[in-house]
Parts: structure tokens; C-alpha cells; sequence
């Protein structure tokens, strides 16, 4: 149904609508007692009097209501806007009904006179109906706002997730440079021309870097292919010492991790761990049931571990909470190291908004 007036809510229309035939009733009954019954004419044309009168009435009350509730907006001001509402009677509601008894009495419509009775009856429907109403009104009003306040709240949560996502994003971009710079100045000292290898892949994976970058998620398929380009770099700085088998189920391809947590686990790995060709690096990748990604390395520690802040599997633990997503866990053991990635599935347009 069409609103009647600006201002009017679906509520306020059908309770004007419902609420004019008890009202005509009432006060054709006070005014006119048994004519009503008695002369069909008095019954048809005051009814439309009072309707018209009513209707005037009924803005000048949506109009109140909606001057009160924009003056007491919050949920918090629920008593200052049900005390001023309660006022409608006093401004709207009652000097309505009198003025319909004053219309008929002043141009004697129907012959009617005015009765000091009528007046407090009068008031009395008026205060009944208001009561009835408002307290709808405020009902629904208090509902809308509860409603809104919910999709307020879950935008700032989105944005504020979305503001710590791309905190979490910027550590990796320095974090990575700076361990790819140790590396190239390392090899310009000891092996020039794998140094300039070395810079040629940097350049090819970074490109990847700034793509992946871009979104807080990934598609599985894209992670390993950046992967794949970067351990193309630790291949070209420590050769035969570092090993990566990759074993993926095909239906997981399409599936989302958190981006570069690949690349965060993997050199996380070389960090931390001796690197030789006689005892080679050997790092896994591959899908286990129930939506896992496992990223598994052999363990042989250095004997003096350079200073780790943890960073690495700090980012990644935080976006998953900030995902509400959990099955992010941390296997240390004596053999090995091992990291499980919870795969999440999410449709593409709403891959997009995360």
C-alpha cells in the first residue's frame, strides 16, 4: 500500500485507517445517541465529515510524532520521547475532537447542540485510541532504531576489520623486502651473477607481491603459483639445500586463505632452520580432509637462532580471528613443524567485499 502522506510509516497508515471507523462510531454516538440509528443520512454524511476532520488530524499528528522522535533519536531518550508523545493528547489529539463537536455546534449540522458531556466523552475516546497507537508507534520506533543500530555496528566492524587487515598486509610488504635485500647483499659479495639472478626473480615476484597484495584473501590456486615464483628465489640463493613438494586436491583450488600466508610460512622455515645440501631444507605443502591446508617442514634448528618477534605466524593467527575463522593451529614437534590453514569457501561476489 501507497503512503497517504510523506512521513507516514506503513504502521501509521494502517492504524489510521483502522482506528476512523471506532472513532466516527464513538462520537456519532455521543453526539446523536439513537439518531444515528434512527436517520441514515446523519450516519453517511457525518461519518465523512468526521473522516476528512480525522485525516487533518491524523498529519498533525504524524507530524508530532516525527518532530519528537527526531529530538530524541537515541534508544538511550526513550523516557523524554514517551513523555513528550504523551503530550499529543493535550496539543493534537483532544482540541481535534473539539473542534469537530465546536464545527457541528457553531453551523448546527444535523442540529446538533453541545453538551458539557460530550466534551470529557469526547476526550475520554481520544485518550483511548492515543493510548492504543503511540504505544504501537513507539514500539516500532524503538524496533527501527534497534535495527539500524545493528547495521551501524556491523559497518564499523567491517571497517575496522578491514583497517586491521590492511595493518597486518603492510607488515609483510617492509618485513619481505628487507629479508630479500640481506639476501641480494649477501650474494653480491660471494656470487655476483647469482646475485643478478637473484634480482630478476626479486623483480618477477614482486609484481606478484603487489597483486596478491591488493585483497585480503586468495584464491588458493594464485597463493601457490606466487609460491612457486618464490621459491624460486630461495632456489636461486641456496640451490639443492632447500626442497618443495606440493601435493594439492584440485577441488580446494578455489578455495580462500588469508593472502601471502604462504609465503610467510615458508620463510618462516628458512629462517629458522639450518640450510645445507647435505642436510637439505624439506618443505611440504599439500590438502588434508575437512578443508585443510597443511604447510609441513622438517626440523633441524640453528644453533644460534637469529632474533624472531614472531611476526610471521603472528599475522596469520590474527587474520584468521579477525575472519572468525578457526582451525588455525601450531604443531611444534621434535621431527618436525607443522602449520594447518583453515581453506575457506566463499562465494566470488562476496570474496570481493571481504
Amino acid at each position: 500500500m501507497r503512503r497517504l502522506i510523506p512521513g507516514f510509516t506503513r504502521l501509521k497508515q494502517y492504524s489510521f485507517l483502522t482506528s476512523m471507523p471506532f472513532i466516527i462510531a464513538m462520537l456519532q454516538l455521543i453526539m446523536f445517541e439513537d439518531r444515528v440509528w434512527q436517520e441514515p443520512s446523519v450516519w453517511i454524511f457525518s461519518s465523512l465529515i468526521i473522516f476528512v476532520m480525522g485525516f487533518f488530524s491524523m498529519v498533525g499528528h504524524v507530524q508530532y510524532d516525527n518532530w519528537v522522535e527526531k529530538k530524541y533519536p537515541l534508544l538511550s531518550q526513550t523516557r523524554q520521547r514517551i513523555l513528550t508523545k504523551s503530550l499529543i493528547t493535550v496539543f493534537v489529539m483532544t482540541p481535534s475532537v473539539y473542534a469537530i463537536f465546536l464545527l457541528y455546534h457553531v453551523f448546527h449540522l444535523f442540529n446538533y447542540s453541545i453538551q458539557p458531556d460530550h466534551l470529557w466523552q469526547g476526550a475520554l475516546v481520544g485518550l483511548s485510541v492515543n493510548v492504543i497507537f503511540e504505544t504501537l508507534y513507539e514500539a516500532d520506533f524503538v524496533f527501527r532504531r534497534v535495527r539500524e543500530n545493528t547495521a551501524e555496528n556491523a559497518t564499523l566492524q567491517q571497517l575496522s576489520l578491514r583497517q586491521e587487515f590492511d595493518t597486518l598486509k603492510n607488515q609483510v610488504n617492509p618485513h619481505f623486502l628487507f629479508n630479500c635485500f640481506n639476501t641480494l647483499s649477501s650474494l653480491i659479495g660471494t656470487d655476483k651473477q647469482k646475485a643478478v639472478q637473484f634480482l630478476d626473480e626479486l623483480s618477477k615476484v614482486y609484481r606478484s607481491l603487489l597483486r596478491s597484495n591488493q585483497d585480503s584473501l586468495s584464491v588458493l590456486s594464485q597463493e601457490l603459483e606466487f609460491i612457486e615464483s618464490y621459491f624460486g628465489l630461495l632456489k636461486t640463493r641456496y640451490g639443492g639445500a632447500v626442497k618443495m613438494r606440493i601435493n594439492i586436491d584440485r577441488q580446494y583450488l578455489s578455495y580462500l586463505i588469508p593472502s601471502l600466508s604462504l609465503q610467510l610460512l615458508v620463510e618462516n622455515a628458512v629462517k629458522h632452520n639450518t640450510v645445507s645440501k647435505k642436510y637439505p631444507l624439506t618443505i611440504e605443502i599439500f590438502t588434508s580432509g575437512e578443508n585443510k591446508l597443511v604447510v609441513n617442514n622438517n626440523l633441524q634448528r640453528k644453533v644460534s637462532l637469529s632474533h624472531s618477534n614472531g611476526m610471521g605466524l603472528q599475522n596469520i593467527k590474527a587474520k584468521y580471528e579477525l575472519l572468525q575463522c578457526p582451525g588455525f593451529q601450531v604443531m611444534d614437534g621434535e621431527r618436525n613443524f607443522t602449520v594447518v590453514l583453515p581453506l575457506i569457501w566463499r562465494p566470488a561476489e562476496s570474496t570481493q567485499n571481504v
